[in-house]
């Protein structure tokens, strides 16, 4: 015996539109970018007293980073300036330049004590040193 199965006439239609569903709005990358320059890797690390972080910054200076710290949210600004080229003799076969920002921004659990904090650049890692804002203890009230 034939099993009669019903099917939906739009169902290939939904089918489709699901498929292609943001396809035009996603962020389009260029073929010299890679995807290092995109975004900023980091490690988070909290210790009793403070929170360490590391953050790769390959190709970048020291004096082209720029880090806020505003209660509880860390910011990290990096321009990214990477020249490749490639000679033969004295004939350039290819240049490749590529200058753009970088951006990462997060929340810690507990404020940061901006006047202890304190941040190192070394081969291509930022390193911040957060210390945690001492909480005052809760206050009991009398009641009058």
């Amino acid at each position: 015996m034939t099993n009669i199965v019903r099917r939906d006439p739009h169902a290939i239609d939904n089918m489709l539109d699901d498929l292609f569903k943001g396809f035009f709005v996603r962020p389009v990358r260029y073929s010299g970018e890679t995807p290092e320059m995109q975004m900023i890797k980091m490690d988070i690390k909290e210790g009793d007293r403070d929170y360490t972080v590391h953050a790769e910054l390959p190709g970048v200076n020291k004096e082209d980073i720029h880090v806020t710290v505003d209660g509880n949210t860390v910011s990290i600004n990096a321009e990214v300036k990477k020249t490749t080229e490639e000679k033969e003799g004295d004939k350039v076969l290819r240049s490749e330049r590529h200058y753009g920002k970088v951006y990462r921004s997060f929340s810690l659990g507990q404020d940061v004590d901006e006047a202890g904090a304190k941040a190192k650049f070394e081969k291509g890692v930022l390193e911040l040193v957060l210390p945690k804002k001492a909480t005052a203890a809760a206050k009991k009230l009398s009641i009058e």
